[in-house]
C-alpha cells in the first residue's frame, strides 16, 4: 500500500463551513486515508495511491466549489 502526501493551497475556503464542505466533499473517498485543512487554504491529502490518485481527489474537491490556487 504506497501512500502519497500532498500539501497544497486551495482556493475557496473562507470559514470553518467551507472547511467542513471540504471535509464532507472527500468523506467516503475511496483511498483517502486522510485530509487536514485550515482556514488559510492549505490543505494536506494521504492516500493510498493504488486505490485513487491526486487527479481523483482534486476532482471531488471542485465539485464542491475547490480549486488549487496554484498549478498542480
Amino acid at each position: 500500500m504506497p501512500v502519497r502526501s500532498e500539501t497544497l493551497q486551495i482556493s475557496g475556503i473562507r470559514c470553518e463551513r467551507c472547511v467542513q464542505r471540504l471535509g464532507a466533499a472527500l468523506r467516503g473517498h475511496d483511498g483517502l486515508e486522510s485530509a487536514n485543512a485550515n482556514l488559510m487554504g492549505t490543505v494536506t491529502l494521504s492516500w493510498d495511491e493504488e486505490r485513487t490518485d491526486l487527479e481523483a481527489l482534486l476532482a471531488a474537491m471542485a465539485r464542491a466549489g475547490f480549486r488549487p490556487a496554484q498549478p498542480v
